[in-house]
C-alpha cells in the first residue's frame, strides 16, 4: 500500500528531519526561527493583509453573483449532512480551542491597550479588533480553498488532493516531468502547512488545559504533564478518526456545539444581557464600517509595524496555515451545496457566532475589571486566563471542569480532522483513506507535536505561543503566495465552465 508513495515517504521524511532537530537542537532551531521570521514580517507582512482583504471581496462577489447557484457536485446531488450537523463540523475543524484559549485575554489586552484611537470607547475598539482577528478574513482563507478545491473535485472529479486546484498549470508548463514535479511539490507544501499549523494548534491547546489542571489543582505539572495530555488527546484523536466522519468527527463536533453554547449562555445570564446584546451591535457596525481600512491597515486603523508584527501577521499566517486541511474538510462536507450557501454558511455564520462569544466574554471581563476599579494583570496570561475568569462566578469548579472538556474535545476534532484529511492527501487522494494511513498520521503529529512542545520551552522568556507566532510566519507565507496562483486559475477555470454550461 505504501510502495512507490513519494507524497508520503517525502513528507513524512521532510517532518522527521525536522522533528530531529527540534528535539536535539532545540534553542538552536528556535534562534534560526526567530531571525528568519523578522525578515519574513518586514518584507511580506502588508502581502498578508492584501491577501485577505482580496479573499473576502472575492467570495462576496462569487455568492451573491448568479455562479452562486452553482453546486458543488451534480445538479441531482445533495448534501450528505444536516445544515446543523454541516455548521458543527466546519467550525470543530476550522475555529476549535482558540476561542477558549483567547476568549478573556484578547479582549482585555486590546481594552487595556487600545491599538487604534477611533474616537470610540475602549471597550468597542477591544472588540472590533478581536472581531477582525477571528472573523471574515480567517473564514475566507478556508471558504476559498474549500470552493476552489471542491470545485475541482466535484465538478471536475479530480482527487483530494491540493494539486487539483492547481490543474491548468498544464497549460503553461508542456513537460510531464517538470509539471508532475510543481504538482507533488505543491501537494508536499501543502500537508507541511497542514501539520505545522495542526501541531501549533495542539501545542498550544495542550499547554492551556496542562495550565487550567495546574490552576485548578494548583500543583505545577510543567512540560511533561503538557506531554501526557498531548498523548491522550492523541490518542482519543486517533480513536474518532478510525471510527470515521459519521461516526466520530461528526459526533464529537456536535457536542462541542452544544457545550460552547452552554457555556455562553451562562456567562450571559449571569452578566446584562441588553447591554451585551447592544455592545455586539454597536461593535459589529464599527467592524463592518471599516473593515477596508481595518484590513489595510490604513491612517487611523494602522495599529503600527510592532502591533501588527505580534498580532495581525500571526493570526492571518495561522489562519492560513489551518486552511489546506480546513479547507479540504470543508470541501469533503460540502457536496451537494450551492457556492452560495457554502459562503454564507463558512464566511458569515461562524463569524457571527465567534463575535457573540468574544462580546459575551469580553464585556463581562471589562465589568469585572471596571468593578475591581484597577486591574492587576489577572487576565493576561493566555494559558489560564478563561480559569481565573471563572472565579468570578458561581460553581466555578463545575464550569471550569467543562472548560477543560470542551478543550479536549475541540483539539481531538481538530486533530482527527487533519488526520483524515492528510490520509486522503496520501492515500492517492480516495475520499475515504485507509486505515493504515490514519494510523500513520497519527503517529507522525504526535511525534511532531512533541517537538513542538519542547520548542516552546527552550529558553525563559518566551513560551509556546511566542515560538509558533514566528514559526508559522515562516511556515506559512509559502502557501500564501500559491494561494493567489490557486485563485487566478480557479477563476480562470470556473468561468470558462460557466459560459459553456449558459451557452
Amino acid at each position: 500500500m505504501f510502495s512507490k508513495n513519494q507524497l508520503l515517504y517525502s513528507s513524512i521524511g521532510i517532518l522527521l528531519v525536522f522533528s530531529f532537530f527540534l528535539y536535539f537542537f532545540s534553542l538552536e532551531t528556535y534562534t534560526y526561527i526567530e531571525s528568519t521570521s523578522l525578515l519574513f514580517r518586514k518584507y511580506f507582512g502588508k502581502f498578508y493583509l492584501w491577501l485577505g482583504l482580496i479573499c473576502v471581496l472575492l467570495l462576496l462577489l462569487l455568492a451573491f453573483s448568479k455562479w452562486g447557484k452553482q453546486k458543488l457536485g451534480t445538479a441531482k446531488d445533495q448534501p450528505e449532512f444536516s445544515r446543523l450537523s454541516w455548521i458543527a463540523m466546519l467550525y470543530s475543524a476550522g475555529m476549535g480551542s482558540g476561542i477558549l484559549l483567547r476568549a478573556v485575554q484578547e479582549p482585555v489586552y486590546m481594552y487595556q491597550h487600545p491599538p487604534i484611537d477611533t474616537a470610540t470607547d475602549a471597550s468597542t475598539i477591544a472588540l472590533q479588533y478581536t472581531f477582525y482577528q477571528w472573523g471574515f478574513t480567517a473564514w475566507a482563507f478556508y471558504a476559498i480553498f474549500a470552493i476552489a478545491v471542491g470545485y475541482y473535485l466535484f465538478v471536475e472529479s479530480k482527487k483530494v488532493l491540493s494539486s487539483t486546484a492547481f490543474a491548468s498549470i498544464g497549460t503553461y508548463v508542456t513537460s510531464n516531468c517538470i509539471r508532475n514535479t510543481l504538482l507533488k511539490g505543491i501537494d508536499i507544501l501543502a500537508i507541511l502547512t497542514t501539520v505545522f499549523g495542526l501541531v501549533a494548534a495542539v501545542g498550544l491547546g495542550t499547554t492551556q488545559i496542562n495550565g487550567g489542571i495546574s490552576h485548578l489543582t494548583t500543583i505545577n505539572f510543567g512540560v511533561k504533564g503538557t506531554m501526557v495530555t498531548l498523548l491522550v488527546i492523541s490518542a482519543l484523536a486517533f480513536i474518532s478518526v478510525y471510527r470515521g466522519v459519521n461516526k466520530g468527527i461528526r459526533i464529537l463536533s456536535t457536542w462541542n456545539v452544544y457545550g460552547t453554547i452552554a457555556l455562553l449562555l451562562f456567562v450571559l445570564f449571569q452578566n446584562n444581557v441588553f447591554q451585551t446584546i447592544a455592545q455586539f451591535f454597536n461593535s459589529l457596525y464599527h467592524y463592518v464600517t471599516a473593515f477596508i481600512p481595518l484590513s489595510l491597515a490604513y491612517d487611523t486603523y494602522d495599529p503600527g509595524e510592532a502591533f501588527l508584527t505580534d498580532w495581525t501577521y500571526y493570526y492571518w499566517a495561522f489562519w492560513l496555515a489551518w486552511a489546506p486541511f480546513t479547507g479540504i474538510f470543508i470541501a469533503r462536507i460540502s457536496k451537494g451545496r450551492t457556492l452560495r450557501e457554502i459562503i454564507i454558511g463558512v464566511l458569515l455564520v461562524p463569524s457571527l457566532g465567534t463575535f457573540f462569544w468574544f462580546t459575551t466574554f469580553g464585556q463581562s471581563a471589562f465589568n469585572l475589571i471596571d468593578d475591581l476599579g484597577m486591574y492587576n494583570g489577572q487576565f493576561d496570561n493566555v494559558f489560564n486566563s478563561i480559569f481565573i475568569f471563572f472565579e468570578n462566578y458561581p460553581f466555578q469548579g463545575v464550569i471550569n471542569t467543562l472548560v477543560i472538556v470542551l478543550l479536549v474535545s475541540f483539539l481531538v476534532t481538530s486533530l482527527d480532522s487533519a488526520i483524515f484529511v492528510l490520509s486522503m492527501f496520501t492515500n492517492n487522494g480516495v475520499k475515504e483513506p485507509s486505515k493504515k494511513h490514519r494510523i500513520l498520521w497519527s503517529i507522525i503529529l504526535t511525534i511532531f507535536s512533541i517537538g513542538i512542545i519542547l520548542l516552546g520551552n527552550t529558553k525563559e522568556d518566551i513560551n509556546i505561543l511566542v515560538a509558533m507566532q514566528k514559526l508559522l510566519i515562516i511556515t506559512s507565507l509559502p502557501f500564501a503566495i500559491l494561494m493567489v496562483i490557486m485563485i487566478i486559475f480557479f477563476i480562470k477555470d470556473f468561468s470558462q465552465k460557466q459560459k459553456l454550461v449558459e451557452r
